[in-house]
């Protein structure tokens, strides 16, 4: 696989990706929520080790998840999974074409509904460690 790379909206962080994602998805939890003032984003992960940051970024926590963002312009890049050894790099950030997600979690906290193919799980899928309990809308 050659490397994805990357970057906030002023180019003065860039994040190198060299291994395919392991899943991709929409969160609707409430801490992405808040931290993106959003409804919701879409998240790739990857292996932890896979993924380089450049530039100079500023770690924050809103309530339970550790990003980091660019200190200049403020663009959200990543987010680290606690205990999994992954990185989630924001969706959107990715080349055109590139985020392709599989399924919603946490709709439990949803503000809207979204309608679409994709399972849309309560709170976490069973690849997660979860159930596979779903929201209807």
């Amino acid at each position: 696989m050659d490397p994805v790379e990357v970057a906030c909206n002023c180019g003065a962080v860039t994040v190198e990706v060299n291994a395919p994602a392991i899943q991709q998805f929409y969160c609707h939890c409430d801490d992405c929520q808040r931290a993106a003032g959003a409804p919701y984003i879409g998240v790739a992960l990857f292996p932890s080790a896979a993924v380089r940051v450049q530039g100079d970024t500023e770690a924050w926590t809103l309530r339970t998840m550790p990003r980091r963002r660019c200190r200049a312009c403020g663009t959200q890049l990543t987010g680290e999974v606690a205990g999994g050894g992954t990185i989630g790099i924001r969706g959107e950030r990715l080349p055109a074409g590139a985020f392709q997600p599989q399924f919603h979690i946490h709709c439990r906290h949803a503000r809207i509904p979204v309608t679409d193919a994709l399972p849309h799980y309560a709170r976490l899928p069973p690849e997660f460690g979860g159930s596979d309990e779903r929201v209807a809308w």
